[in-house]
C-alpha cells in the first residue's frame, strides 16, 4: 500500500479566526500541490481527511485536482492532531495492500505516524508538502519520497 501524508495548507491563525479555514496563500498552496500531484502521475484510491476545515478544504482542492470524486473524501477523527497513530494505521488497514492512500491531517498526528512507520527519528513536514510511504505486513515501511510544498509547485 501507498500511503502518502499531507499536511493541511496554510491556514488563517486561531486569532484571526476560530475554525482556521485555508487563508488565500494557503487555497493557492493546495491548488499548486493538486497540480503536482497531477504532473507526477499520481492518483489515489481513497482521500481521508481531519474534520477541521482547514484538512478537509485542503483534501478537496487536491480532489478537484486529481479528479477524485469530492463525494468519495473520508472524514474521520483518527487523522485530528492528537490523534494515535495505530488508530490511523488501523483505519488504512481495511484498504487493499494494491491501495494509494491520501492521508491529510495536522502536527503532531503525522509526525508521530511517520516516526512509528519509520521505526523511531523525525521527519519535518511542511504545509501542502507530500510524503510516500510504501507500508507492507512483509517489511518495515519505506519512505520512497519527502517533496516540499515548493517542491510540488514547480
Amino acid at each position: 500500500m501507498k500511503v502518502y501524508l499531507m499536511q493541511h495548507a496554510l491556514a488563517y491563525s486561531s486569532q484571526e479566526d476560530q475554525e482556521r479555514p485555508l487563508s488565500p496563500a494557503g487555497i493557492d498552496q493546495a491548488k499548486a500541490a493538486a497540480k503536482g500531484i497531477k504532473r507526477l502521475g499520481l492518483s489515489f484510491d481513497l482521500i481521508v481527511t481531519s474534520p477541521k476545515r482547514r484538512a478537509h478544504q485542503t483534501a478537496a482542492l487536491i480532489a478537484e485536482g486529481v479528479r477524485f470524486p469530492h463525494s468519495d473524501i473520508m472524514t474521520s477523527e483518527v487523522v485530528l492532531p492528537q490523534g494515535q497513530p495505530q488508530e490511523l494505521l488501523d483505519l488504512l488497514q481495511k484498504e487493499s495492500p494494491q491501495s494509494s492512500v491520501l492521508v491529510v491531517g495536522h502536527m503532531p498526528q503525522l509526525e508521530k505516524l511517520s516516526s512509528q512507520l519509520l521505526q523511531g527519528g523525525e521527519m519535518f513536514f511542511e504545509n501542502a508538502g507530500l510524503a510516500c510511504f510504501e507500508i507492507s505486513s512483509s517489511h518495515p515501511a519505506r519512505l520512497e519520497f519527502l517533496l516540499t510544498a515548493q517542491q510540488l509547485a514547480a
